[in-house]
């Protein structure tokens, strides 16, 4: 088994949002990944005393523990149990039901002998490729597919389209939104690699247009996850007048995992 993980800050002055984990039981007979991104908030109040690295580590520990001792449980019950028991950790201090809360989006794989679980909430990605080299991504495109006049202000997502039907959701202090991730299973035999990136990362893709999830994939397992990311650095330096980029930040916490099966 081959596995690679890189995580970097979009800025070196700020913490990583990021999470990321693996885990190889020591039965040999499977293992899982998981992979978090803080969502950013806007300058203002949050309703919560702790940071967004605080609970992305505090869901992403959450997710890692359950999701390799709960085997017998379908991965969105596990994001509920971890949602609850992140929440527990800071409800008495803070305002959970304000929309700017800590919270993140996120992706769950879990593989045995027998199939490969998966779990995605949120616009962060997951690759899977099966033996004859086919790349299927696996997203929750809710986000992407919502005109750009329901994102034009802050404001304005936090009261019509962010964890509201019909926006999107993300993994926040409500267990119940585990319900609103994609799911699925796949035989073990047709999956030979996984790769699992946040935003920042699938801007290789989605926003620069360096090719398409087969060849982000490809790109992956021949160069690695620290050649993926360099990439893209260097594709935001290079625009300068904002072309691709447009109102995003130049540079995001960018994560990647590869996994080899």
């Amino acid at each position: 088994m081959r596995t690679e993980l890189v995580s970097e800050p979009g800025d070196r002055a700020r913490p990583n949002e990021d999470f990321a984990s693996l885990a190889l039981p020591a039965s040999g007979l499977g293992g899982a990944l998981v992979v978090l991104d803080g969502v950013t908030p806007p300058e203002g109040a949050t309703g919560c005393l702790h940071s967004v690295p605080w609970f992305t580590a505090r869901l992403g520990g959450a997710l890692t523990e359950l999701t390799v001792s709960c085997r017998d449980l379908p991965l969105s019950e596990i994001l509920s149990r971890a949602i609850l028991r992140t929440a527990e950790a800071h409800q008495s201090s803070c305002d959970l039901s304000h929309p700017r809360t800590p919270q993140a989006t996120v992706v769950v794989a879990r593989w045995s002998a027998e199939a490969v679980e998966y779990l995605i909430l949120s616009d962060s990605a997951l690759l899977l490729e099966s033996p004859d080299g086919t790349v299927t991504p696996h997203l929750d495109d809710r986000l992407a597919l919502l005109p750009r006049s329901a994102l034009a202000t802050d404001a304005l997502v936090d009261a019509t389209v962010r964890n509201k039907e019909g926006g999107f959701f993300t993994a926040a202090a409500d267990p119940t939104v585990a319900d609103r991730a994609v799911t699925g299973t796949v035989p073990r035999v047709d999956v030979r690699a996984l790769t699992a990136l946040t935003d920042g990362a699938t801007r290789w893709v989605e926003k620069f247009r360096e090719g398409d999830w087969t060849d982000c994939f490809t790109y992956v397992r021949k160069e690695g996850p620290q050649a993926l990311l360099d990439r893209v650095r260097a594709l935001e330096r290079a625009d300068a007048d904002r072309t691709f980029l447009g109102r995003s930040k130049t540079h995001d916490d960018a994560t990647v995992v590869y996994v080899e099966l």
